[in-house]
């Protein structure tokens, strides 16, 4: 069937114009057979505003996407400030981040907390005055009230500002550490300031801390010594107990309470065996007080004026105790060894101390012959002890 290829009409086959737009047919009927659709100018209009609006939308999402890179990147940079410890300026690029892309929740929070570590850094700065001015603990506490305002804050900035504000504490404490140093504390005030040294970590911290403990040792082997020297044992092992208990790990005061324990040891066995030996001795003198307290010295016989036999005789207390009462058992015999006679003589004085020498002497008024004819035998001496 043939159709008019303008406006698509049914034709004749042997029409030469289109009874419906009147234009002029093709003589090729071959062309007759296509149709050729008039377009319909009423699409134009929403055709364009979609097209208009693919546009503006892309425009939109391009404009949104190089606003949100640059607020990044301002972002960013305030970032490197802010670790940087440069707070005012990164503060500007967190707040021109915002003006670029609102409701940017990372860049506001960090905006915010840029006031506060401004804030901490002047208050670091005022404790640092209060610090040269020896207001250690006010100082300090500054420092722990700053410290508490990071508390709600995470993040490599924060950590910043918390070792910051550590680092600024442990300078004040190692400030106030050196001025009581310097104070010449006793023995007790440097224990305490060996705890206060010890809670600080930093290595000049750690030095102090060292010299500390030395002070602590020497102190506590010089006193140990001493009282190891009189034979105070006990206390000695005391006072490096205590000691240890700030330098656990001194060799020297190891060393010193092996010392201390061998010589403890040595002393008791020696006290031992000098008690032991006391005793012997006090038995012996005991034995000596008791059986051999009297040595006799001399005893003779001579004639007195009137021709009487006289017994004369020293002795000597070799006791360790003062005695008395001594009494001389003598036998009188002949110049044949033949016995005359037994008699006793009293020594005088009554009492003898230690080392003391008596006398006794007798006068026989019933013998006249001459002294020479005679010979005396002690036979025994008695005594008595007090």
């Amino acid at each position: 069937m043939f159709h008019c290829p303008y406006c698509g009409t049914k034709v004749k086959e042997g029409e030469n114009f289109c009874i419906n737009c009147g234009k002029q047919l093709p003589t090729d009927k071959e062309e007759r057979f296509s149709i050729k659709k008039k377009f319909n100018q009423l699409w134009l209009l929403p055709i364009a505003v979609a097209i208009f609006s693919i546009l503006a939308i892309g425009f939109y999402y391009l404009i949104l996407e190089t606003q949100e890179g640059k607020a990044k990147e301002l972002y960013e940079k305030g970032e490197r400030e802010a670790m940087n410890t440069n707070y005012e300026q990164a503060k500007s690029f967190f707040e021109e981040a915002l003006h670029h892309k609102k409701n940017f929740n990372q860049a506001e929070i960090s905006f915010n907390f840029m006031d506060i570590a401004i804030q901490v850094e002047s208050t670091l700065e005022e404790a640092s005055d209060l610090s040269k001015e020896n207001n250690y603990q006010e100082a300090v506490t500054l420092i722990n009230e700053s410290e508490k305002k990071l508390q709600n804050f995470k993040g490599p900035v924060v950590k910043n500002v918390i070792t910051m504000i550590s680092e600024k504490r442990n300078q004040v404490k190692i400030e106030q550490l050196n001025s009581n140093l310097n104070k010449d504390p006793s023995i007790d005030e440097l224990k305490m300031l060996l705890w206060e040294a010890e809670d600080i970590k930093n290595e000049e911290a750690e030095q102090i801390t060292s010299e500390i403990r030395d002070q602590i040792i020497d102190y506590t082997f010089t006193k140990a010594s001493e009282q190891m020297m009189i034979s105070h044992f006990n206390d000695a092992a005391a006072i490096v107990q205590d000691g240890m208990k700030y330098a656990p790990d001194s060799e020297k005061l190891k060393s010193l309470q092996t010392t201390i324990d061998k010589e403890q040891t040595a002393f008791e066995t020696a006290q031992q065996k000098r008690m032991e030996q006391a005793i012997n001795m006090a038995n012996e003198e005991k034995q000596i007080n008791k059986d051999d307290a009297i040595k006799l010295l001399s005893v003779k016989t001579e004639s007195d004026h009137q021709g009487n036999l006289v017994v004369k005789g020293k002795v000597k207390s070799v006791a360790t105790i003062p005695i008395n009462s001594i009494l001389i058992k003598y036998s009188l015999l002949s110049e044949k060894n033949e016995e005359i006679l037994n008699n006793e003589v009293y020594v005088y004085p009554d009492k003898l101390l230690p080392s003391e020498e008596g006398k006794f002497e007798f006068t026989h008024f019933d013998i006249n012959k001459p002294a020479e004819g005679f010979t005396i035998q002690v036979n025994n001496i008695t005594w008595y002890t007090d």
